[in-house]
């Protein structure tokens, strides 16, 4: 039967904003020039209005400058008109698909019935079909059909289901549509539906009656309902008794494994569904917030009152470093005014807006101004803290010497003994900048004159109990990783160099690109290229300023700088700076991929984060902080180098006695606040606004012959779905791509913070002060909203955060370089066209190219060029993607080939520890992991070849079931080959190629012909870095916290004479039910006989750790069962549905203890942020506080064009996305788990003075050393899980989630029900078993 869909889709015109002014604008500016065009402007309103519209025609480089308020504004917003919508009408078939408008015009539901009805017209006949309306609604019935479709109008490929042969869509890949009540004229309508529905629901080939599938649709309603308002907090109901004119959007539920558009309800069916939903959603509404601990309202309150905090922080801060002084009082003026008429209670460190202010004028010695504060502070009842009487004693210092000045110290002094301040308390807990240390302690010596500041040694012991044989080991016996490898002027060479380049903020690499030389062409694109960046930066230096002078014109006039607002961030550098900066970002934009692009949000915040990181340099400049940094630094790399003088035990304790040594001065620890979101937002605007602007292209400049000019934008904007939201991205002009491109310009541009140092970085010793010498790098990668964790780090004390901050400088202390041997032939291969083999991206240019379309071709046969040149072009930007990282990476490691280089590390919110710089690191691919080497290199001495061997049988994965022994012999039997691969490796036998770590084997054979060639194998330097892998790390976590004795032994825990392969294990159970199954004749059981493979299952079970879903193991188990030969394809589906029950069982069987525990931590969570409406937290056994960033952000907040609310989204502020945060706790756990262990091993490796580094859960070392690492890794492990780590989380949960017993009311309530529940599962600590975790330090397959 020939079927044809008709859907509808509605979208609005983005009608462009010209922009608008209000009255008192207009009555300021009547008698007033135009900044702009200098034309007067005259009293009336609709001639000022028109003169604004004419001068923004006639300016052809306009730029938006609404973009600058950050308060919301105190007048009324006009009311707009509707926004015009125009039809666009899908037809799809079973051969074909059109996308067209139709001339329609008050297109309603009833209208959309009539193609329902009759399916098989064309779009072009519905006018005619509307005049039989009349005929068509006498007949209709008494029953209303309401459909809600969602279907993509790009996506054009019907899935056909594999049983039915109907066609469908997976709502997965298709876009949403409105919904559109349906009235059919006849039951044929209903019919047809009722079939297409048994398509979607039914699995079993049966029909099913009316009754029964909406029985089944109702059930995966309610399910869907119960997920859906278990997560977002109680969102808002929608009624489903709509009229005929209501159109209903809802998202799609999923029933089996099909995508359904719910509900589909005929009027008997209705009213009785909509009530259910109604009375369960409010009933759930109002319970969450009888059982939350904070009210949603007072969540609310909070998250303006910090958001506006932020703001006026940020923006009191710039103000005082622009030297804006009045501008910032006028502000602080208006925040105390806001205060007092909303009657809100202050923030609790307001006092630190005050304090601002008030160094503001004590570095000007303005006493009067400091005195006026003080008061104000006393008027508003802040109590002054120890930053607000420093700035009173600096003020007080930079004021001539006299009686006066005296007199108002002593007052002073007795303020401070008033509040508790000590003057010690000045000195030790204050940041110092300038010379404000100097004049503060002269003018305290003005009083006392023998004063001297008395500052107690800094804390350097660990408070971690598992450290504690660290503290207890008093003699420093520190040895520097990098010991004997550079002079003295290589030092101080390489230090200057490391802070010029940071310094400049950006680094030219020379590509490794084959090039041919360059042709007449080529100089051509280039000259025009030099001529148009010298137009830009003219364009830009113009347009900035012309701007920037606007913005300050209309805040001096009306006084709007009484609210935050941007002309301050616009004045903190100079202009050349932020042409610089926008210059960088035309060639970032120019040169980007022509399939992705960041969303214009996260292109505004990356430029604005670029200035914000020149404010910082350029405010340590011009404080001293560089100057000092220099020096302490050039003390600390002369220190690392040759570590003698006093002993130290770690990098971190020599910096902080540094530190200490030299505490006069500026404080190069000092903390940067970061900027809000709508701060970054709104500069970016700014930014981007001149971008799209003022930046022109002449689309005939790649023309040679050409003698015109036509100037057009370089740069559109266009919007595409994310998912289901549609966002704004910005493209470059294809001439302008074209014009980059030609030029082939030999350089790449990249950011200070993505390329490894030249030497070593700054320890950490707090979360606001490490890694780089000056860029900045933050010690933790959390999203800009997420600030509950900040404030829980921030909180604790500081040696509670040594463990994981020791950690990350001893793996940043690790010198590199690059092997040069392999880099050769790596950039041999990739110059010639890259090999899928060895994993090296083939260049853009080897896509094949698609077919052309001829006028002979039916609709069908174009229709599926199209379809393949759609797909053709996904896989060209795909291997462009690829070509462009392995670019990336071979021209650093070519830049840094001859270089020792450093690698500065953070961690995620978890505790995972990565790599700052993203391209050249040891945390990538294969190829990427084979290009470094250790710097230091160390004799191999009587093991270190064999584990060289042992290493290459690793890397090739032919031996995973074999002894350590049979390895070494295995190696020593492929000699021949391994000699043959380092002598040949692209001429020879290539056996290094067939090995599963290609690059990284490749390596290996050559190190081992290095050794075995050599004098002396046993003296042979050796810098290769040789690993020792976990075996299913997460669940070796999991065995030792349930001490499961079949899993441990599964996993490598217990000792055994081979290693034990858990997938295979699994596998092996799996097989055996099966059997068990075939025997009783269960058809699918028999089908599988033969495909129970290790590989079948391995995805599933490695996965399982980290909380795979039934559904996602389902998709796993399927995708390996498709690629399996023979195996009848027909039987993928239900084959894959068998195996996830039975692995899953299988994995029950093995570990008894660990899927208790797993439900625990998943059911803890879920009713964590669902009953008390919080972010689960914890603190991992190292002492490192963890808060799951999973909210869920209210949909009504929404940057504007001209302006932006005051709040912004803050993560402690929100109720949590229950589903996501129950799901991500187990496997987020266990990820602190075994990030808590590397940690351990690293430190102990420090100490034990073995080279240390960490992929995760594999662990690098030095072949000599080996043996060490593993006893450490070994050992460490055991003293992790020695400790009560489920009886610690149970009461950490208890202590901060439970609910305290007074607040039980024994009334049978719900409310009352679900607390007892939470609390009696907090504390049910799940069952352990037998298994005696001193095995693990005889298991030498552990970690292999």
């Amino acid at each position: 039967m020939h079927r044809m869909y008709h859907i509808l889709k509605l979208r609005k015109f983005y009608a462009s904003n010209t922009g608008s002014l209000s009255s008192s604008l207009s009555k300021h500016f009547s008698k007033r020039k135009c900044p702009i065009c200098e034309h007067p402007f005259v009293p009336q309103q609709k001639d000022y209005r028109h003169l604004v519209q004419l001068a923004q025609q006639v300016r052809l480089h306009s730029t938006h400058t609404n973009t600058a308020e950050i308060s919301k504004s105190a007048t009324k917003k006009k009311k707009r008109r509707a926004k015009k919508k125009y039809v666009e009408l899908l037809e799809v078939t079973e051969n074909s698909s059109t996308q067209r408008k139709a001339s329609i015009s008050k297109l309603k539901a009833k209208d959309l019935s009539l193609l329902v009805e009759n399916p098989n017209i064309d779009l072009s006949q519905l006018h005619s079909l509307r005049k039989q309306n009349t005929q068509f609604s006498q007949g209709r019935t008494a029953k209303n059909l309401l459909v809600t479709t969602e279907v993509s109008y790009s996506t054009v490929d019907p899935i056909t289901d594999k049983e039915s042969g109907a066609n469908i869509y997976s709502l997965s890949e298709l876009d949403p549509l409105c919904g559109i009540d349906v009235e059919p004229s006849a039951g044929a309508c209903h019919s047809q539906v009722l079939d297409d529905l048994n398509v979607l629901v039914n699995k079993e080939n049966t029909l099913l009656d009316e009754n029964e599938l909406f029985q089944r649709l109702e059930a995966a309603s309610d399910v869907q309902l119960h997920d859906k308002y278990s997560e977002d907090g109680g969102s808002e109901f929608h009624d489903l008794s709509l009229s005929s004119n209501n159109v209903l959007e809802e998202e799609s539920p999923v029933i089996g494994n099909e995508n359904l558009s719910i509900p589909f309800t005929l009027p008997d069916q209705r009213e009785k569904y909509s009530d259910r939903r109604f009375l369960k959603s409010n009933l759930k509404h109002s319970m969450k917030e009888k059982l939350a601990k904070v009210k949603l309202s007072e969540l609310e309150i909070a998250g303006r009152e910090e958001s506006f905090f932020q703001n006026m922080h940020c923006y009191l801060e710039t103000c005082i470093r622009c030297n804006m002084l009045n501008r910032g009082m006028a502000a602080l003026s208006s925040y105390r005014l806001r205060n007092k008429q909303n009657k809100r209670p202050t923030h609790p460190n307001v006092v630190a807006l005050y304090n601002i202010i008030l160094q503001g004028f004590s570095k000007k010695g303005n006493l009067k101004k400091v005195k006026e504060i003080m008061h104000i502070l006393q008027e508003d009842q802040v109590a002054p803290n120890v930053h607000s009487f420093a700035a009173c004693l600096e003020c007080a210092g930079r004021l001539p010497e006299n009686d006066g000045t005296k007199i108002q110290l002593v007052h002073f002094l007795d303020e401070m003994k008033e509040a508790n301040v000590t003057l010690n308390d000045v000195f030790a807990k204050c940041s110092f900048v300038g010379d404000q240390q100097e004049v503060t302690l002269a003018a305290v010596r003005t009083i006392l004159p023998d004063f001297e500041p008395c500052l107690p040694p800094p804390e350097t012991c660990y408070s971690c109990s598992l450290l504690k044989e660290l503290n207890e080991n008093k003699e420093g016996n520190y040895k520097s990783p990098a010991e004997g490898l550079l002079t003295n002027a290589q030092i101080s060479d390489l230090m200057r160099q490391q802070f010029q380049i940071e310094l400049d903020g950006y680094v030219k690499v020379k590509t490794i690109e084959k090039r041919t030389e360059p042709n007449a062409t080529i100089q051509h694109y280039r000259e025009k290229l030099e001529e148009a960046q010298k137009s830009w930066r003219k364009s830009i230096h113009e347009a900035f300023e012309r701007d920037v002078e606007v913005l300050r014109v209309r805040h001096s006039a009306f006084k709007a700088y009484r609210t935050p607002n941007l002309y301050p961030f616009l004045k903190i550098l100079d202009p050349d700076e932020y042409t610089e900066i926008i210059m960088q970002e035309i060639r970032k934009l120019a040169e980007g991929s022509e399939t992705f692009s960041p969303t214009l949000s996260v292109l505004h915040k990356g430029i604005a984060q670029q200035v914000r990181a020149r404010c910082i340099i350029k405010f340590r400049e011009k404080m001293g902080i560089m100057n000092k940094m220099e020096h302490l630094y050039s003390e600390y790399f002369k220190w690392y180098m040759n570590p003698v003088g006093n002993p130290m035990k770690n990098t971190r304790e020599k910096w902080q006695y540094l530190l200490y040594e030299n505490m006069e001065g500026p404080s190069v620890c000092a903390a940067e606040k970061a900027w809000p979101n709508n701060v970054l937002n709104n500069l970016g605007k700014f930014l981007y606004n001149i971008i799209l602007k003022d930046i022109k292209i002449d689309v005939n400049v790649t023309k040679t012959n050409s003698k015109t000019r036509h100037l057009l934008p370089a740069f559109y904007s266009l919007f595409r779905y994310h998912g289901r939201i549609l966002k704004e991205e910005v493209k470059p002009h294809p001439v302008l791509s074209r014009l980059f491109r030609g030029a082939a310009q030999a350089d790449l541009m990249f950011d200070v913070t993505t390329i490894p140092m030249l030497c070593p970085p700054v320890p950490w010793t707090s979360v606001s002060s490490g890694g780089y010498l000056v860029a900045k790098a933050n010690v933790i990668r959390l999203a800009q909203e997420t600030c509950q964790q900040w404030q829980r780090l921030e909180e604790s004390p500081p040696q509670q955060l040594f463990p994981a901050l020791d950690s990350l400088s001893q793996l940043g202390s690790i010198p590199w370089t690059v092997n040069k041997s392999i880099l050769d032939v790596v950039i041999n291969v990739f110059n010639n066209g890259g090999s899928k083999k060895l994993d090296i991206p083939l260049p853009p240019s080897a896509c094949p190219t698609p077919d052309a379309v001829t006028p002979e071709m039916t609709k069908v046969e174009r229709y599926e060029v199209y379809r393949k040149r759609m797909l053709l072009r996904r896989q060209k930007a795909e291997m462009y993607s690829l070509w462009c990282d392995a670019l990336y990476r071979l021209s650093l490691a070519n830049h840094f080939r001859d270089k020792i280089f450093w690698l500065p590390h953070n961690m995620d919110f978890r505790g995972r520890v990565y790599p700052c710089p993203p391209h050249l690191n040891h945390l990538g691919s294969d190829m990427a992991r084979s290009l470094l080497q250790f710097a230091k290199g160390q004799p191999l001495g009587p093991h270190g070849l064999n584990w060289l061997k042992i290493h290459l049988v690793n890397l090739t994965a032919l031996k995973k079931k074999n002894s350590l022994d049979e390895r070494l012999q295995f190696a020593n039997e492929m000699m021949p080959e391994v000699l043959d691969s380092a002598d040949y490796p692209l001429t020879g036998r290539m056996w290094w190629a067939e090995s599963e770590e290609p690059w990284q084997t490749l390596a290996c054979c050559m190190e081992i012909a290095k050794a075995v060639r050599s004098p002396d194998p046993e003296k042979y330097i050796c810098h290769f870095p040789v690993h020792q892998d976990g075996s299913c790390n997460g669940l070796q976590h999991y065995a030792a916290l349930g001490r499961d004795t079949a899993g441990a032994e599964s996993v490598n825990l217990s000792p055994a004479q081979r290693p034990q392969d858990v997938y295979e294990c699994v596998a092996q159970l799996v097989e055996r039910e099966r059997a068990k199954d075939a025997q009783n004749n269960v058809k699918i059981a028999q089908v599988l006989e033969g495909f129970v493979q290790r590989k079948v299952i391995k995805q599933t079970v490695m996965t399982t750790v980290y909380g795979v879903t039934r559904f996602g193991a389902r998709l796993q188990i399927a995708r390996q069962l498709k690629d399996l030969e023979g195996f009848p394809k027909e039987f993928v589906w239900p084959a894959s549905t068998y195996l996830v029950t039975k692995t899953f069982d299988s994995l029950r069987e093995m570990f008894t203890s660990t899927k208790e525990i797993q439900d625990w931590f998943t059911e803890c969570a879920r009713l964590i942020s669902q009953i008390c409406g919080q972010n689960v937290e914890w603190i991992t056994p190292l002492g490192l506080p963890v808060v799951q960033p999973y909210f869920r952000p209210p949909k009504n907040l929404k940057f504007k064009e001209s302006k932006v609310e005051d709040h912004f989204h803050v993560d402690m502020f929100e109720r949590p996305n229950v589903m996501k945060q129950k799901n991500a706790f187990p496997p987020n756990f266990i990820h602190s788990l075994d990030s808590s262990h590397m940690m351990l091993t690293s430190l102990f490796c420090e100490r034990n003075n073995v080279t240390f580094v960490s992929v995760h859960d594999c662990y690098w070392t030095h072949p000599s050393t080996v043996n060490v690492m593993n006893k450490i890794c070994r050992d460490q492990f055991v003293a992790l899980h020695s400790q009560p780590i489920l009886e610690s989380l149970s009461r950490y949960l208890v202590e901060k989630y439970s609910y305290p017993t007074r607040d039980i009311k024994d009334d049978g309530s719900l409310t009352s029900a679900a607390k007892l529940r939470l609390n009696k599962i907090l504390q049910k600590v799940p069952q352990k078993g037998d298994f005696n975790l001193q095995e693990v330090l005889e298991s030498i397959y552990f970690f292999s």
